[in-house]
């Protein structure tokens, strides 16, 4: 009787492992092809971060136009466009969960200076800037760029030269995300495989804990890293090159493949990894 009952059990194992690693299979499949998103977006941030930084003052006609290119809409060269206006409110506002210094210019002003403006909370223009004041503010299509008084000036974050490693950094932390869900589906079936032919299961250590930190982590602090010190493409290769500087070594680190083995036990006696489980 307690041989059926651990055939059972063993039989039902089996089951499951196999429809675990079908899911994660899956997951990693679903990733993947959501990785592609922001990776294919990559060549044109590149582009637009070159525009950018080769952008210079408008002159003469461009100065005074609303859409802050001097050729044609659709692919002219971008300038940078100094914008005047009256300040109409200015104070500390919340960000998500950042605290900011919003400004916002008196209609009618040029877009985009006519949104709200977020500056530094701590920033020099914070204890300057006051309603009613004149401000400078510069754009870059439809982007401000920085915003001026006085002989100060702030640069505003988030800019178009930020963006290719940042884009990259999130193709890569989904692309890291499909790498593990691939391998939670070879632990799977590893574990099926060992329970069918009676051999030990070898108890890899689960490191679930800690891969929504380093799959999230590892790469923002590379993307931004390397747009601090690159620049377009080089931001980019190096952005690739420090994430898997430290997500490979990792994750191998993670699967401790030269663990000891221990035998597999019946019902009560369980001493594998958790069903579902990364191998």
């Amino acid at each position: 009787m307690a041989v059926r009952t651990t055939d059972r059990w063993i039989a039902a194992r089996i089951r499951h492992e196999w429809w675990y690693a079908a899911a994660w299979a899956l997951l990693g499949l679903a990733l993947s092809a959501v990785a592609v998103g922001p990776g294919m977006v990559v060549p044109g941030q590149v582009a637009a971060e070159a525009a950018f930084r080769d952008a210079g003052p408008c002159a003469g006609e461009a100065a005074s136009r609303d859409d802050g290119f001097t050729g044609a809409r659709d692919g002219g060269t971008s300038c940078l466009r100094t914008i005047r206006g009256t300040v109409l409110s200015a104070q500390m506002a919340k960000s998500g969960r950042t605290k900011v210094f919003r400004v916002r210019l008196r209609p009618p002003v040029p877009a985009p200076a006519g949104r709200s403006i977020d500056l530094d909370a701590h920033g020099d223009l914070s204890e300057l800037v006051r309603p009613g004041e004149r401000v400078d503010v510069t754009t870059w299509r439809n982007d401000v760029v920085s915003a001026s008084r006085g002989g100060v000036r702030e640069r505003l974050a988030g800019l178009p030269d930020e963006d290719p490693a940042v884009f990259t950094a999130a193709a890569l932390a989904v692309a890291w995300s499909a790498v593990l869900a691939f391998v939670a589906a070879f632990g799977a079936a590893r574990r099926a495989r060992c329970l069918a032919t009676g051999r030990p299961v070898v108890a890899r250590v689960p490191f679930r804990r800690a891969t929504p930190v380093g799959v999230i982590a590892v790469p923002l602090v590379a993307g931004l890293s390397a747009g601090h010190f690159w620049d377009t493409w080089t931001a980019v290769v190096m952005t690739v090159v420090l994430c898997a500087l430290i997500a490979v070594p990792a994750t191998i680190l993670a699967l401790r493949w030269d663990r000891e083995p221990s035998p597999a036990s019946p019902p009560g006696q369980e001493v594998t990894a958790p069903v579902g489980a990364p191998d």
